[in-house]
């Protein structure tokens, strides 16, 4: 994954236009490498690549401290204010296979927003979607990041009582990918103890899949 004193972690990130997946890769990156803003149309329009500087206190490996690398891939949302479904998929297909065909994937992040349900048809569509790109074993390389969570906060949700609360769908979708999720706030940015948290909890996913990853091949089709 890395040098013996370093281990990096590749990660993209999957959903629904205006889901807040952009500002989501910057609070995990601690950087503001994605353009993020409020907009009546989708923001995204092409894939992106973000890499974080080494960060410390995170993970450790025979008793040493390792320095993570953080790199995560930016996806135009679905559906799109300008592009088709169509190419929204290939142009996610085409920057996996060219940022991860090396090192490969180690998640994907499937965000949704916390404060807005999630309805049979839209997960329908959202399924299939990663189904298309991930292939086969996607439920064991997708966690779902819930974003707008101080939303939900506002409104007097734990994440216990919240989870308590949503739809038979949602739940489904996260009992289909083993419970992986985190909560995510939008309404500022995270500083570097709540970022810890998110990546210690994604680490945790990733160790759980025995650090396995997902590669790509270029279309030659």
């Amino acid at each position: 994954m890395a040098g013996s004193n370093e281990m990096a972690i590749n990660l993209v990130l999957l959903g629904r236009t205006q889901t807040g997946k952009s500002a989501a890769g910057n609070s995990l990156l601690g950087s503001a490498d994605f353009e993020s803003r409020l907009s009546p149309n989708s923001v995204t329009t092409c894939c992106s690549l973000g890499r974080s500087c080494n960060i410390s206190g995170i993970t450790r490996r025979n008793g040493c401290e390792l320095a993570l690398r953080v790199r995560v891939l930016d996806t135009p949302g679905f559906p799109h204010s300008s592009l088709s479904k169509e190419r929204v998929r290939e142009a996610v297909r085409s920057a996996l296979a060219q940022h991860f065909r090396e090192e490969g994937l180690h998640l994907a992040l499937l965000v949704l927003r916390a404060d807005l349900p999630l309805c049979p048809e839209e997960n329908e569509h959202t399924v299939q979607f990663i189904q298309e790109l991930l292939g086969p074993t996607w439920k064991d390389f997708t966690a779902v990041l819930l974003t707008h969570a101080d939303k939900a906060k506002e409104a007097g949700f734990s994440e216990e009582a919240y989870l308590h609360s949503v739809s038979s769908t949602l739940l489904s979708l996260l009992s289909s990918v083993q419970h992986k999720y985190v909560f995510l706030d939008n309404q500022k940015s995270i500083n570097k103890e709540e970022r810890a948290i998110v990546l210690q909890k994604l680490l945790n996913f990733i160790r759980q899949n025995k650090y396995q990853v997902l590669l790509f091949k270029h279309n030659t089709e």
